[in-house]
């Protein structure tokens, strides 16, 4: 009973981190691409631990488990938020499909239609 709750965990955390990896590839901006690779590999990365602690069933491994989720929870949303921000001002170009730009304020000057691609 154990082994198969631990395989069907383990599938979908790796089926989030392949959906990760597909929206890296797939969508049109860095911003959005941001988005994929915390959203879905920081829920595959957190599902693959919690099959891990769920197979071995031993405390010391549940609770190194628990400390990376949260780790990984306190700091992807983090690093991803910095990094977006550091590209933004960068001047990277946004997806026409990006309709919302709310740090076109903090920039002098702004950005208008015409730097979208």
């Amino acid at each position: 009973m154990i082994d198969a709750l631990t395989s069907i965990i383990l599938v979908v955390g790796s089926l989030f981190c392949l959906l990760a990896g597909v929206g890296m590839l797939r969508l049109p901006d860095t911003l959005t691409r941001m988005h994929a690779a915390t959203k879905a590999g920081t829920l595959g990365a957190g599902l693959i631990l919690i099959a891990e602690a769920v197979f071995y069933r031993d405390t010391g491994i549940t609770l190194r488990a628990l400390a990376a989720i949260v780790f990984l929870l306190l700091t992807a949303p983090v690093a991803a938020h910095l990094i977006g921000r550091a590209a933004y001002h960068s001047g990277i170009k946004l997806s026409k499909q990006t309709w919302i730009d709310q740090l076109s304020d903090d920039i002098p000057g702004g950005r208008d239609e015409a730097d979208r691609s």
